[in-house]
């Protein structure tokens, strides 16, 4: 090779020579094999697809749906509950709300079913009530008359004492004697404490003096509960009453599911005694009324009974084991114990029990 053309091989093998091939790139051989293979253009190694749109207005209307129902429910229980057939009886099994409000009607028909030791409520409206205390409705307290709100609630708790120490304690509903229930009740009222001594002393109490008209009592070695619990419903209302007092009325019914003592068998005869009390209390200003603080006054006391006996007053709910299909018929004067849309008859402020039975036209 003639000494220029080392010369120049040596310099192009150091500086590179124009249009010598070069060696294509990794992505450069994977455009090719694309292109190729007819893939059509490759993906940028810093792109990607573009993210499809959610579509989030259903949620969106949804979810405002519901927000409004739980408002309406919230603000307006009763009317929901009567929509889906609540008023009825609460018959797809829910229980009834609270009773805020005196109902327009009484609650719908239940399936004539038999009431069983182990399902003593069946076939009752009953079976749908608050157990207990909790079936007494309390309204929300304000200043009335010579109370402030703090005193309105602290006088409609203690009613509410009252109507469960005279229909749901256990120690009264075996005949003992009423002790809490007393302690509320204004030792300086004359009428009232003479009521309670002839009535709890006695035998054979006459109709005015019966201790029915205020407590429910049954005679422990004739009928037993079936159970531990006892159906409730009613409400309390307040106003002003005579000279500044607050004036509380309590409408309760009360079912109490019983059987014959010492009948423990599977098929032992279950009937409910159904029981509805009207009290009214008043809370009187211990400056205009002579009082004891934490008593009140009774105004009027009111009882509606059914299954609980129809002959002389005992002092104690007879149940008809036995005989409740044999009990005449007075097609003139019926009632549904269930029915809490009218008031008791009072009469002169006190209904006796015992003296004009009427006809009940479901238990």
């Amino acid at each position: 090779m003639p000494e220029e053309e080392w010369e120049r091989f040596l310099r192009e093998s150091v500086t590179g020579a124009a249009g010598a091939p070069v060696e294509p790139s990794a992505r450069a051989r994977e455009v090719g094999r694309r292109l190729r293979e007819g893939s059509g253009q490759p993906e940028g190694w810093r792109t990607g697809s573009p993210a499809r749109p959610q579509r989030r207005m259903g949620w969106y209307v949804t979810g405002l749906v519901a927000g409004l129902a739980l408002l309406v429910v919230g603000l307006f229980p009763q009317e929901v509950v009567g929509w889906f057939g609540g008023n009825d009886g609460g018959r797809d099994g829910a229980p009834l709300a609270a009773e805020s409000e005196s109902p327009r009607e009484a609650p719908g028909a239940e399936p004539a079913l038999r009431p069983t030791l182990a399902e003593p409520f069946r076939g009752s409206p009953a079976a749908h009530w608050a157990d207990g205390a909790a079936g007494i409705t309390v309204p929300s307290a304000k200043a009335t008359g010579w109370m402030d709100p703090a005193q309105v609630e602290r006088a409609l708790r203690q009613s509410r004492d009252f109507m469960v120490a005279t229909g749901l304690d256990s120690r009264v509903l075996r005949g003992e004697r009423p002790t809490k229930a007393i302690a509320l009740l204004n030792p300086h009222q004359e009428d009232v404490q003479e009521y309670l001594r002839t009535a709890l002393s006695s035998t054979a109490p006459a109709p005015e003096t019966n201790p029915l008209l205020l407590f429910s009592r049954f005679r422990p070695e004739q009928t037993r509960l079936v159970g531990d619990v006892v159906k409730t419903r009613g409400r309390l209302t307040y106003r002003e009453g005579k000279r500044g007092a607050v004036e509380v009325t309590a409408d309760v019914t009360f079912v109490y599911p019983v059987t014959p003592a010492g009948n423990g068998g599977r098929d032992a005869e279950v009937v409910r005694t159904i029981v509805r009390r009207t009290i009214v209390m008043s809370w009187d200003d211990p400056a205009e009324v002579i009082t004891e603080p934490g008593t009140m006054s009774l105004i009027s006391h009111a009882v509606d009974m059914t299954n609980g006996g129809c002959s002389a007053p005992t002092g104690y709910f007879v149940p008809p084991f036995g005989t409740a299909k044999e009990q005449p018929a007075d097609e003139a004067h019926q009632i549904d114990p269930y029915d809490r849309s009218k008031p008791i008859d009072t009469g002169n402020g006190t209904t006796a029990t015992g003296s004009d039975c009427a006809t009940a036209t479901r238990s």
